[in-house]
């Protein structure tokens, strides 16, 4: 299973949200850089990227920062938040990021998936960020009215091969992941399934790989100190 230590942005700067509220910020690093740095030293091969201030607006406001994480580390990146059109995939792919992650667009624009799946292959993710059963949209702050796992379906047989599932309701709270999800979720889907919110211990990490999940994301768990990002990639192998 693949770690993926992650970095949002917001202004230019490493910052953890609360599930998902903007109002409850933390700064964590004035440069991010040196965060993914850390990374590096920890032993991790790729890194999950969130433009924080993209998911609200649908822009790439922190664009300049993601690419200079991808050039200075040589980490496998994968981007989400704001990514709604062709032209934004296109500049994330043409810029040297490996993978771009399809949140809001997923469930308004089926099309642009699809285009997206043919054109790009693996290098298109969907991010499935669940909030009481429902895909939450731009940046957590409406449910779509979509079921969860019905969306994953069709994602599925679009041909989508990598979804990173999110449950908001853990997701900085530090008070476990919801393995009882992945669980259903690997065994009901034939996709690459990441694990993202709540991931605080490395029981977690261990829980999640003997499901046999593709990856982990973890955030807030690194930035308090919670889990040692080393002792996590080993967890994970």
């Amino acid at each position: 299973m693949i770690i993926f230590p992650a970095i949002d942005l917001f202004e230019g700067e490493a910052v953890r949200l609360y599930k998902g509220d903007y109002d409850k910020k933390t700064v964590y690093a004035h440069d991010p850089l040196t965060v993914a740095a850390d990374f590096v030293k920890s032993g991790a091969t790729h890194v999950h990227l969130v433009d924080l201030e993209g998911a609200k607006n649908g822009e790439t406001p922190n664009f300049d920062t993601v690419c200079r994480i991808k050039r200075e580390t040589g980490l496998f990146c994968e981007i989400g938040g704001g990514i709604r059109t062709s032209r934004v995939i296109e500049k994330y792919l043409e810029a040297g990021l490996d993978r771009v992650i399809l949140g809001t667009a997923a469930v308004a624009d089926e099309k642009l998936v699809r285009h997206s799946v043919r054109k790009y292959g693996e290098k298109i993710a969907v991010g499935v960020d669940i909030k009481d059963g429902e895909v939450a949209v731009r940046g957590w702050t409406e449910k779509s009215g979509v079921d969860a796992f019905d969306f994953c379906d069709k994602m599925k047989d679009i041909g989508v091969s990598t979804i990173i599932c999110t449950d908001i309701s853990k997701d900085g709270a530090m008070i476990g992941t919801n393995r009882e999800l992945y669980r259903e979720l690997s065994e009901r889907f034939d996709v690459n399934i990441t694990a993202s919110g709540g991931v605080s211990t490395l029981e977690d990490v261990a829980a999640l790989r003997a499901q046999g999940l593709y990856g982990a994301i973890i955030g807030k768990a690194y930035y308090t100190g919670a889990i040692d990002l080393k002792e996590a990639i080993e967890a994970a192998k």
